[in-house]
């Protein structure tokens, strides 16, 4: 069974028309390998025919090309290095790039039930076992299909039996012993991948749980549960190696094997063109011994990509219409008699729900923890999609509208909001990438921190820390709240934003929200109430419905 976001092409094929980009970079990469190679042959052929002539007696010195070609060896594989290296961290980049994109758009709510581990394991193991599609399988195929013909020459001019054995045994190593190892090894890389990503999630889970764990005692049971995992990803590991160093053997005998069959059969007629062809024979053996290696690799690769494409190509949760229409000037949101259930497996959130925010309204929502507060978040933010009734901005149908037009509308502060590990203004201008240093200040400003930051040695550039360690916890709480203000949307939706902080803390920032949203219509959704928000209407969630809350 396939994932969602399978693409019928085969999935190394998909990976490279990805790179098309990058096409000038690679065929430039390719073409200096090719020539370091040529350069390399030409040495070889060239030194056979030096000693040959030397054991005869013939020349004394050591020829002018001999030093040419060695420098144009050096220097063209040193360029071949520089350029198809970085031709791949070009390529991998841009394929970075392209999977963080397409995980944007299919799980802009969040990964929700996708495991951060997997996906964590899939942008970096998996992508970087793509980085040999091209240093260890295309360049190196290339240098083979040129070998070809240098092969037909350099050993049938002297022998045709000869030249038809080293070139079955060539193709047995360029051609039949990659074919089955990657076949061979595509079952065996897949189980890599998945145990890889077990291990991955495991160590994730561990690192994160790490004070629970403490807690209650568990550190054993954890460390072994890692260990298991490891040894899996172990085991699977040594299953590949296993196969590779078969091949690799075989490999190897085939090459002994063509120089042998050169020696012995050409060696008989004219001692120096086979020793040219011995030359010329290693040279090119050497240079595509590798490749039942890159056999193995293709299987890995193949795996690897079939994982990246189908996390980056899964649908959206919620895809935009394939004509949308044009956000109205209204901004009043509405929700409409409102059915949703998360999966069909999963009980009703929201039965029959309705509920308006008028323009510049502000309205409050209570309920406990699991009552559907935070789902209203999502269906206005079209993270998620009612399964009956509508939910229009502006009096249009959000089906009607394009997710990116929505957010436009409407900024979110949630009570887990992120604290990127980067500097205070980056993690501003999330919300305006545009936004100048003094409209900086300004949502500081708004919501009571910027004394703070000013006070601080690096101000705008000071650093925040992961998860906002630098910060307590009403300190990031509020720069999250000058990073939604920066936001020109009308619309607020305050998704519990006080979670987590004192009482006396919880006052203050509510203080400051009241003044900071002024003007804007608000979606205050939370458990309880502190007694100085300034609301117009609250309601209270209970069973999937809304009912007027008294006090």
């Amino acid at each position: 069974m396939t994932e969602p976001g399978f693409n019928p092409r085969p999935p190394l094929l998909r990976i490279l028309s990805l790179w098309r980009r990058q096409a000038p970079a690679l065929i430039l990469g390719a073409l200096i390998a090719l020539a370091a190679l040529a350069s390399g042959i030409a040495l070889m052929a060239q030194s056979a025919r030096f000693i040959g002539a030397a054991i005869a007696g013939l020349v004394l010195v050591v020829p002018l090309s001999l030093s040419i070609l060695g420098v144009a060896r050096v220097v063209l594989r040193y360029l071949e290095r520089l350029s198809t290296h970085d031709a791949t961290f070009r390529a991998l980049a841009a394929l970075r790039v392209w999977f963080l994109r397409g995980l944007a758009g299919s799980a802009a709510g969040g990964l929700g039930l996708r495991r951060a581990g997997d996906l964590l394991s899939r942008l970096i193991t998996d992508i970087d076992a793509l980085d040999g599609i091209y240093l260890r399988i295309l360049v190196p195929g290339l240098s083979a299909l040129m070998l070809v013909p240098i092969l037909a020459w350099a050993v049938g001019r002297d022998s045709v039996i000869a030249a038809i054995l080293v070139l079955a045994l060539f193709v047995l190593i360029v051609g039949l012993l990659p074919i089955r190892a990657m076949r061979a090894a595509r079952a065996a890389a897949t189980a890599q991948t998945e145990a890889a990503s077990s291990l991955r999630v495991a160590a994730l889970d561990a690192l994160t749980g790490l004070r629970e764990i403490k807690v209650f005692g568990a550190e054993g049971r954890m460390l072994a549960n890692i260990q298991a995992k490891e040894a899996g990803l172990f085991s699977a590991e040594r299953g590949l190696a296993a196969r590779g160093a078969v091949l690799q053997a075989g490999s190897f005998l085939a090459a002994q094997a063509a120089l042998l069959a050169v020696l012995l059969i050409g060696g008989a007629h004219a001692p120096i063109a086979a020793l040219i062809a011995a030359f010329v024979v290693i040279a090119a053996f050497e240079a595509v011994g590798g490749m039942p290696r890159a056999g193995a690799l293709a299987g890995v690769a193949a795996a690897a990509a079939s994982r990246v494409i189908a996390a980056a190509e899964a649908p959206p949760s919620v895809p935009d219409p394939a004509d949308p229409v044009p956000l109205s000037a209204a901004t009043a949101l509405r929700f409409d008699d409102v059915q949703f259930r998360w999966s069909p497996d999963h009980p009703v959130v929201l039965d029959g729900l309705s509920l308006q925010l008028p323009a510049g309204a502000r309205i409050a929502v209570l309920g406990p923890s699991g009552a559907g507060k935070s789902t209203l978040a999502a269906l206005a933010l079209k993270l998620a999609a009612p399964q009956a009734g509508s939910i229009r901005l502006g009096g249009v149908d959000l089906a009607q509208l394009s997710a990116a037009d929505v957010r436009t509308r409407i900024a979110y502060l949630a009570q887990t909001t992120h604290l990127f590990a980067d500097t205070v203004r980056n993690n501003l201008r999330l919300a305006r990438p545009d936004a100048t240093d003094d409209q900086l200040w300004a949502a500081l400003d708004a919501a009571r921190i910027a004394d703070m930051v000013r006070g601080l040695p690096d101000q705008l550039d000071a650093w925040v820390g992961e998860q906002g360690a630098q910060f307590s916890g009403g300190e990031g709480r509020r720069l999250a709240l000058a990073r939604t203000l920066l936001s020109p949307a009308p619309i607020l939706i305050l998704d519990e934003p006080c979670a987590g902080l004192d009482p006396a803390t919880e006052r203050d920032f509510m203080t400051t929200l009241n003044l900071t949203t002024q003007g804007r219509s608000v979606l205050l959704i939370t458990h309880r109430l502190t007694g100085v928000e300034k609301i117009d209407r609250v309601w209270r969630l209970q069973a999937g419905h809304l009912t007027s809350a008294t006090f």
